[in-house]
């Protein structure tokens, strides 16, 4: 038994091969876009992402603290 798979045959058919369409048509970035680029990324999204990491894991540890109870030797 032969398996064909008719949508990925069409899918490669329907692809656009013009070299014209190429990425290369883009404006080359500047090392200044990249640099602000970079501090977005330092200066903003990190801190935020490290936030929400730090303050996730508090949560986790709080909502485990109230159901399993605190750490250490039973009273």
């Amino acid at each position: 038994m032969e398996f064909r798979c008719s949508f990925a045959r069409e899918a490669t058919v329907d692809r656009v091969t013009d070299p014209s369409e190429s990425r290369d048509s883009a404006p080359p970035r500047t090392r200044r876009d990249e640099f602000v680029v970079f501090l977005i990324i330092a200066a903003l999204i990190w801190p935020i992402v490290a936030v929400g990491v730090v303050g996730g894991y508090g949560f986790l540890v709080w909502m485990s603290q109230l159901i399993l109870g605190s750490p250490g030797p039973p009273n």
